[in-house]
């Protein structure tokens, strides 16, 4: 017998197991962590939170969690660096079950080096520690809401702003200083609005924007359009893979005009599509930057591109134009690593794997510091336009000045090399080295003997005389970094370029073949032509399994939340002054502590002092909610009125009409609330339906004369805090925080509810 209990008890905590989600797979990332586990069995949706670096149970937005199939995935962005937990919660009938925890995660910094974060400047819309920067907004961006994704934004010719690129067309004029974060979700084809094949970001050069666009996880893909950066500042485009381009400018991603202070980092580029020209086989080119400066490329994976990176084009001059190419993986592309033109570039730490024409090319006065880099069977590492290597013709063993040069015979610029690895390639001539003819006029570069050392000016291109202006030492231009061993680069290069972990399409080239052809690979074009996501669907998009668990989205637009419609919420810390309801008047501040209200947490206030008003109009009877530092007691003035707040809550009824907001005494406003009583009971007559006592203390009490099935509590957000089901009457409260929350009774009759106060 008790044998047989034994096995039975075994048998029941197998099954509870079995029914249970388990994480697979947990790690971290840069700036980013992610989580893999299997589906439960009945389980509607998930909440996942994460924990670490002074954050306990933070839930992630809905969009974050998505269906493969076989297995569920979230992906946690914005984090600063250090050591994290995952908690993983299946939820059924709006219950969650019990939480399974992750192992501790480590998470990484980006390594930001580079000319896009001179002049003290942090590209894109995160800060420097890897979180979002104050009120930032963020959208989500999938296959299903490319073109209905909607964002009011200020200066824009007509809001709401419907679908990707027209939010982007609203930024364009440099007025909605908010900084904007687009997070792409999955495989995504054209949008039905373009601007010539491609999405163009634009901010009229506005010193206040900040624009980030990137990808979630391993398998956001720029699936047949491409990236162009224009008139723009701090931008940062970051783990997409880009492929099967056919933009009408050709570039997968493009910085096509008067842009500075960009950062382009850890993407992947595909072929895109065969343009007109012969050299347009694989596509146009990867990642092309022209009348652009300060800026970062880093840490992306380029697959057998034919044309990598360009650099210059039509610029005036050679001054105040700075580039940085760090850790990024030429795999197998043919040419341009980069071609620089004018520009002062930094080329350090990036690993050229079989490059079958040439590696970095300088032309037209142009001074390229190539540092540090992994030279493997790259056919010529360095070129310089119309002297060396560039129009060495071995047939003859003599320059050949009409049939050779690579660089439609522009003048030359100069580089500078130091402690590069090389291995395999054709040819490469160091300044004054022994064994090549007039090796101080033919020579490809010129080798340092220290990182600091200046090149003299009487070391000058054959055509143009060009001498190397020396960038790299003038402490004036120069950011600080720190350069690896080539070797070193090498393998954090094959570790970290592209996406998380290398993306989701996975190839492997034969280098016997692949090294030295420049030819299409077919069946690596005919992959990126079938390839379809394995992604099934979104969480935080209704309709898709797993389906939309009523939590806290953390996608809409940063303006005026709604628990019903008409009900107005405001959120300082997420939309500063911003909102389509509210007129605000008053400065912002992020140093007068952190508030906890509602299961909030709010770190952005307003100040309220002499100029600051804020005024609204409500069409029926609401309540008004103030939140203010917890324990502020003094005096606010509403309608002219002076009225108290009790330990940083101000709550009060209004009637329809115009209302203000003014100055009582000096206090600090986190978060406001109007919400219509009307429109938040539905016929509670009808069923003689109460909820009290409101506020309430700890008990809330139902009394109805139709059964209830459920008592729901939410907060203002959406996200479900509390649920008991059966025909309970009351409802324990008082392990809740001061706040105002939505109560939703489930009766044979239908559903009701009611805001209810917290104190």
């Amino acid at each position: 017998m008790k044998k047989l209990l034994l096995s039975f008890v075994i048998l029941s905590l197998n099954l509870v197991w079995l029914n249970a989600q388990q994480i697979t797979e947990a790690a971290g990332w840069f700036e980013a962590a992610y989580v893999k586990w299997t589906p439960v069995e009945g389980a509607q949706s998930y909440n996942v939170y994460y924990s670490g670096e002074g954050i306990t149970d933070c839930k992630i937005d809905n969009h974050l969690i998505r269906s493969y199939g076989t297995y569920f995935r979230a992906d946690i962005p914005g984090l600063k660096a250090g050591t994290y937990t995952v908690k993983i919660v299946a939820v059924t009938d709006g219950v969650e079950g019990a939480p399974v925890t992750s192992q501790s995660i480590t998470v990484l910094a980006h390594n930001r080096a580079g000319f896009a974060f001179a002049n003290g400047r942090v590209p894109g819309a995160y800060k420097a520690d890897g979180t979002p920067k104050d009120n930032a907004v963020i959208i989500y961006i999938t296959e299903n809401t490319k073109n209905t994704v909607s964002l009011d934004v200020t200066g824009a010719n007509a809001n709401p702003c419907v679908g990707l690129q027209t939010i982007l067309d609203g930024f364009k004029k440099g007025r909605d200083a908010r900084p904007l974060i687009v997070r792409m979700i999955g495989q995504i084809s054209d949008p039905s609005y373009l601007l010539n094949g491609d999405v163009v970001i634009e901010n009229n050069n506005n010193a206040a924007s900040f624009i980030t666009l990137e990808g979630i996880g391993n398998d956001a893909v720029a699936d047949g359009w491409g990236i162009r950066i224009k008139n723009a500042t701090n931008i940062e485009i970051r783990n997409i893979a880009t492929m099967n381009c056919n933009s009408g400018e050709g570039d997968n991603i493009g910085l096509q005009q008067d842009n500075d202070y960009i950062w382009v980092h850890h993407n992947d580029f595909f072929y895109g599509d065969a343009g007109s020209d012969s050299d347009q086989a694989k596509g146009d080119g990867a990642l092309d930057a022209k009348r652009s400066t300060y800026v970062t490329f880093a840490y992306n994976h380029f697959w057998d591109t034919g044309k990598s990176n360009l650099l210059g084009l039509s610029e005036s001059g050679t001054e105040g134009l700075f580039v940085t190419y760090h850790h990024n993986w030429y795999d197998h592309s043919d040419s341009r690593h980069p071609r620089v033109r004018y520009y002062s570039a930094h080329v350090y730490n990036n690993y050229y794997d079989g490059i079958s024409k040439y590696g970095v090319g300088a032309t037209e006065g142009s001074s390229v510091f190539v540092e540090g880099n992994y030279f493997r069977n790259c056919k010529y590492p360095m070129l310089i336009s119309m002297q060396g290597s560039d129009v060495f013709n071995e047939t003859k063993n003599a320059n050949d000045y009409s049939d050779m040069p690579t660089f439609s015979k522009e003048n030359g610029g100069i580089i500078k090399a130091f402690n590069n690895y090389m291995t395999g390639q054709r040819r490469f001539v160091a300044y004054g080295a022994d064994g090549f003819p007039n090796s101080t006029v033919d020579f490809d570069a010129w080798i340092a003997a220290s990182r600091n050392e200046t090149v003299p000016t009487t070391v000058k291109t054959y055509q143009g005389a060009t001498s190397y202006n020396n960038f790299d030492t003038n402490a004036s231009v120069m950011y600080a970094y720190t350069a690896q061993s080539p070797e070193d680069a090498k393998a954090t290069v094959m570790q970290y370029a592209g996406r998380v972990n290398g993306g989701d399409f996975k190839w492997t080239f034969n280098n016997a073949v692949d090294d030295t052809s420049y030819d299409v690979n077919t069946a690596l074009k005919t992959a990126l032509k079938t390839y379809k996501t394995s992604l099934v669907a979104v969480q935080g998009e209704s309709g898709n399994n797993g389906g939309d668990n009523g939590g806290d989205d953390g996608g809409d637009d940063g303006g005026d939340g709604e628990v019903n419609p008409g009900d107005k919420v405001h959120n300082f810390t997420l939309s500063g002054k911003t909102s389509t309801f509210f007129n605000i008047t008053g400065n912002l501040s992020d140093s007068k502590g952190t508030v906890n209200y509602g299961g909030l947490t709010l770190t952005m206030c307003l100040k309220v002092e002499s100029a600051t008003v804020v005024s609204f109009t409500t069409t029926e009877e609401s309540t008004l909610t103030l939140v203010f530092n917890d324990g502020f007691s003094g005096k606010v003035k509403v309608n002219g009125n002076t009225l108290n707040a009790v330990n940083g809550v101000l709550t009060l009824t209004l009637t329809a009409g115009t209302h203000e907001i003014t100055k009582g005494d000096t206090a600090n406003l986190f978060y406001m609330s109007v919400v219509y009583n009307t429109t938040a009971i539905e016929s509670l007559e009808a069923v003689s339906l109460k909820i009290y006592p409101n506020p309430v203390v700890s008990t809330l009490n139902v009394s109805s004369d139709s059964k209830i099935r459920a008592i729901e509590v939410y907060s203002l957000t959406g996200t479900l805090m509390m649920r008991s089901e059966g025909n309970a009457h009351t409802l324990e409260m008082s392990d809740l925080n001061a706040g105002t929350y939505l109560v939703k009774v489930n009766t044979a009759a239908g559903s009701h509810q009611q805001l209810i106060i917290k104190k």
